[in-house]
């Protein structure tokens, strides 16, 4: 049939023309080989079986469906068969497991590959099992990095047309990401589907996935269902094998028996012959005096003792056969004949020789008819995780303000910082955007994602598109399926889901939250509830600790709360929080941050550009809900606090303002101050300008020792 699934034409166009090798299922049906039947109106007599000079149900397969029993037989190699039917004749003891070594397993037309050997050995053992075949496919390197995926063989009985319909609609429906072009370029010279992909994702990503939801990879269902002496069996391969070599045992001793029974007759003509010529003068007399052909056979048979059928014979001999040329013929015939007897009568004397027989006419068909095998074999590992085609390697994850997202190879990242980036400090130039957050993970890390709206989400590591050193990256939109107005407010990265880690939270309305890691181990791909909202509420920061960390939490109007995490036990998913800091009127929280070591230093930056540096030390540990203490003295010259954050003197500070200006400096531009103070200027701002918001980032020199 066709791989597309199109209908044949209609009969009027069609004719049917037996190829070489199906002509042997018939071969010898002339002698008598098999049982003929009435056919359905009894008009005809039909074969009951096919003489079947290839083992045609290994070979060829089937598959038919009856009432409460259905058949689903693989195509086998001919060759292999024919090795396992020597096997069984020389070994009637053989085992499964010994044919196996003769017959692989399945051997399909369309090619493709069988995943794993136990799917065969329970299906040969039992009758029954399960094989995966799955499509082959390469990888190719396309210009410009980007890559394609061409499959040439695909499973068994899989309608390409359809397949191609699937991968479309899994593209369409977002299950798959990354294909940018589907093509069909089969031609007389062989099947060839052609996958093209983003440069930005990684091939065999891909192709596991059109493995796992596509008919790429599918199960063909052994059930090896046969009708013996008319009646429904499930066999296993051996038995399989016997009942071919049973009936191939038929088919030659019926053939050696009509040969036999030939070569009598023919012995018996040549008998009657050599006894004319020997009588020659007798038998011309007697013919040329007989009136008719009727007188003339009975007297031949009177004079010279003939059978019927050895007078008719003489009559009919023509005169050339009465030279000596002719006579000596007769005499070699009928020594063939007579030594053609004897073997005949010794094949079906001895059941050796007619095995003998089964193997040699096999072997002949085998030569003529067989080929390699276009099915390979490998072993299966299994339902292979995508991490397994990943290597697991060490990647530099940038997230900009704007929210544009990229990784780059720790070496490439190197060769940036090399390259210089432009002054550090106030330089008051103005950018479109920032990096707000840089870290080093690994091509296998989760990446969790948390944004304004309590949602989180999450990537691995190598589904962040790799970009260049100048390049901005991929809008994290593209990525994660945010909702309109949602913004990712914390990014934690997590190499492995501890029981002993924890992620707190904070809301912008003073509630703190903490849940276990491990809460958030599968995350679906549409995002997952972290923390229950109020109306009016936004998550602004999320820190991942180890459940002993002393948190702070600072406010716009210039409160700081500092109490150990251990004050909030750990909660679901599904709940609130509890208060983390009792806030003013019209306050606000702007910032949470956490810290174990009490030397640490605090960042404060307020919106008229006024900050400092204080050590954590300063704020001395309260119980959580009160309403804090002075972090800040404000002031109409300092302006409301717009960002906190626990920092290290190495890293580097991203001040951003209303007209869009970004600040770059080093944490230790900063000055030292006690907690209850106002400051010092760091930035000057425009008339009219304002800063909106900080970001501390570790610092390029520090991700690149590490």
């Amino acid at each position: 049939g066709s791989v597309d699934g199109d209908s044949p034409a209609a009969m009027r166009y069609t004719e049917v023309r037996m190829t070489k090798i199906a002509e042997s299922m018939l071969e010898d049906i002339e002698k008598d080989t098999v049982e003929f039947i009435p056919n359905y109106d009894e008009s005809l007599k039909e074969p009951s079986v096919l003489p079947a000079k290839i083992p045609a149900l290994l070979v060829n397969g089937s598959a038919g469906i009856a009432v409460g029993m259905a058949t689903n037989i693989p195509p086998h190699n001919l060759r292999e068969v024919v090795r396992g039917i020597d096997m069984l004749i020389d070994n009637p003891d053989v085992s499964v497991d010994e044919l196996m070594t003769a017959i692989k397993g399945p051997d399909f037309p369309t090619g493709a590959t069988i995943l794993g050997r136990e799917g065969i050995r329970q299906a040969y053992a039992t009758g029954r099992g399960i094989i995966k075949v799955r499509a082959k496919a390469e990888i190719e390197p396309m210009p410009k990095n980007k890559h394609r995926i061409v499959v040439t063989e695909i499973p068994y009985q899989v309608n390409k047309a359809r397949l191609l319909e699937s991968i479309a609609n899994l593209v369409k429906d977002g299950v798959i990401e990354g294909i940018t072009d589907l093509r069909d370029e089969s031609d007389r010279r062989g099947m060839r589907v052609v996958v093209e992909l983003r440069a930005d994702v990684v091939p065999d990503v891909i192709l596991n996935k059109l493995y796992k939801h596509t008919q790429l990879q599918d199960s063909f269902g052994v059930i090896m269902l046969a009708l013996v002496d008319n009646k429904p069996k499930v066999l296993n391969l051996k038995q399989i094998l016997e009942c071919y070599v049973s009936h191939q045992k038929d088919v030659v001793t019926r053939r050696t028996r009509y040969d036999l029974a030939k070569a009598k007759e023919r012995a018996h003509i040549l008998e009657g012959l050599k006894i004319a010529l020997d009588h020659l003068d007798e038998v011309i007399h007697t013919i040329r005096n007989s009136a008719n052909a009727e007188i003339a056979k009975a007297s031949l048979m009177e004079k010279l003792s003939l059978s019927d059928r050895q007078s008719q014979a003489i009559l009919d001999m023509r005169l050339q056969r009465l030279t000596g040329l002719e006579r000596k013929k007769i005499d070699d015939e009928y020594i063939d004949v007579l030594q053609t007897i004897d073997y005949l009568e010794s094949v079906l004397a001895d059941e050796q020789k007619v095995l003998g027989i089964i193997k040699k006419d096999l072997q002949e068909k085998a030569d003529k008819f067989g080929d390699d095998r276009r099915t390979e074999i490998v072993n299966d590992t299994g339902d292979m995780d995508v991490l397994d085609l990943i290597a697991d390697e060490e990647i530099v994850i940038t997230l900009s303000n704007q929210g544009y997202i990229k990784r780059q190879t720790p070496d490439n990242f190197r060769k940036q910082q090399r390259g210089g980036i432009g002054k550090k400090g106030g330089s008051g130039k103005k950018e479109d955007d920032f990096t707000q957050y840089l870290f080093l993970a690994t091509t296998h890390n989760y990446i969790l994602f948390f944004t304004n709206k309590g949602q989180v989400y999450t990537l691995r590591g190598y589904q962040i598109p790799e970009a260049g050193r100048t390049a901005k990256g991929s809008a994290i939109i593209n990525l994660l399926q945010l909702s309109p107005g949602e913004k990712i407010t914390a990014v934690i990265n997590v190499s492995e889901f501890e029981e002993n880690k924890y992620l707190f939270m904070a809301t912008d309305k003073g509630t703190v939250k903490r849940c276990k890691l491990t809460d958030f181990s599968f995350v679906r791909r549409s995002g997952l509830k972290a923390i229950v909202l109020n109306e009016d509420e936004e998550l602004i920061s999320v820190r991942m600790t180890d459940g002993n960390a002393s948190i702070l939490i600072a406010t716009r109007e210039g409160m700081a709360i500092h109490f150990s995490e251990e004050d909030v036990r750990c909660m679901g998913r599904s709940a609130h929080g509890v208060r983390g800091i009792n806030l003013g009127l019209h306050d606000t929280v702007v910032a949470m941050d956490y810290a174990y070591d009490p030397e640490s230093e605090v960042l404060t930056v307020t919106e008229n550009g006024q900050g400092k540096r204080t050590k954590l030390s300063e704020y001395t540990k309260q119980t959580r809900g009160g309403k804090g203490r002075i972090n800040y003295k404000l002031n109409t010259k300092t302006g409301e606090v717009v960002g906190m954050t626990v920092v290290d003197p190495k890293d580097e500070l991203y001040i951003i303002t209303a007209a869009g200006i970004v600040i770059r400096m080093d944490v230790d531009q900063l000055r030292k101050l006690g907690r209850n103070t106002m400051g010092v200027n760091v930035i000057t701002l425009r008339e009219g300008d304002k800063v909106t918001s900080i970001a501390a980032v570790e610092s390029e020199e520090a991700i690149v020792k590490q």
